[in-house]
């Protein structure tokens, strides 16, 4: 039985563990609505009451699922202290700590989180490759997305100071370097608020080339991230390691690449 409920909870690869992770789904969207529903002022006080009877029966849900779910691993503590787990457990707290503390009832909220595992139901190869490999990209392209970054705040820095000194004799707005580097990321990322613009011809023209260079910025992250991701085509499943809980093992693996431990008993 402990097997068959790990199947079932972890797994959507099979009918009866897609079945679960819809109705999971199900049951967070209709907490969250409740939530929404309880914030609504000048309604009658049975109103209430049938929602906050609503909000506890999907609450002692999610518990006894939280339990199974510790009961069915191997190891359940690395399951509480893994992403997901503690995800879990912040959709089960605040409604106790509701009972103590005056407004943390709608921390509930908190279960939205929870809808992270509607990938776990898409299990569809091509949906769950795209994503591993886009992860895989993004993993492998964070030291020179870093690198880029320092490179924007440098650049962000020296603009701010150049428009501080040009504007800095106007009624601009430009009251200090602090604003004008403000400014410098808001015109530089093409957000362009508009609270704050250059009056003088010099501040004007630099402002324009902050503007073109601004395009040219943005294409470049996408390039980075477009760049591996044609280094990470290798398919591979979501199936669930019964030992550390990883994913994204090849498909004709047998044990997990992450720990050995054999994935098929």
């Amino acid at each position: 039985m402990r097997q068959k409920l790990y199947d079932i909870i972890f797994e959507a690869d099979t009918k009866a563990g897609k079945i679960f992770d819809i109705v999971l789904i199900i049951l967070i969207l209709f907490s969250v609505t409740i939530v929404m529903l309880e914030s609504l002022p000048g309604r009658p006080k049975q109103f209430y009451n049938v929602l906050s009877v609503l909000e506890w029966g999907v609450t002692y849900a999610f518990l006894l699922e939280y339990i199974v779910r510790l009961w069915v691993v191997r190891q359940p503590l690395r399951y509480a202290i893994s992403f997901f787990g503690i995800i879990d457990l912040l959709a089960i707290i605040p409604s106790f700590l509701g009972l103590f503390l005056v407004g943390t009832h709608m921390l509930v909220v908190l279960r939205s989180l929870r809808l992270l595992r509607v990938f776990r139901v898409l299990k569809l190869t091509r949906y769950i490759n795209e994503a591993s490999n886009l992860w895989k990209a993004l993993v492998a392209s964070r030291n020179k997305i870093g690198v880029f970054l320092f490179t924007v705040l440098i650049l962000v820095i020296i603009l701010g100071t150049l428009m501080y000194i040009i504007e800095s004799g106007s009624d601009s707005g430009f009251t200090s370097i602090p604003i004008s580097i403000y400014w410098a990321v808001v015109t530089l990322t093409t957000v362009g608020y508009g609270d704050i613009a250059p009056v003088t011809a010099l501040g004007q023209f630099l402002a324009g080339l902050v503007m073109i260079m601004g395009y040219s910025i943005i294409a470049v992250p996408t390039g980075i991230v477009t760049s591996e991701l044609t280094r990470v085509s290798k398919l591979t499943t979501t199936q669930v390691c019964p030992s550390c809980l990883k994913e994204g093992h090849d498909k004709d693996a047998e044990h997990c690449k992450f720990c050995g431990t054999k994935l098929n008993d």
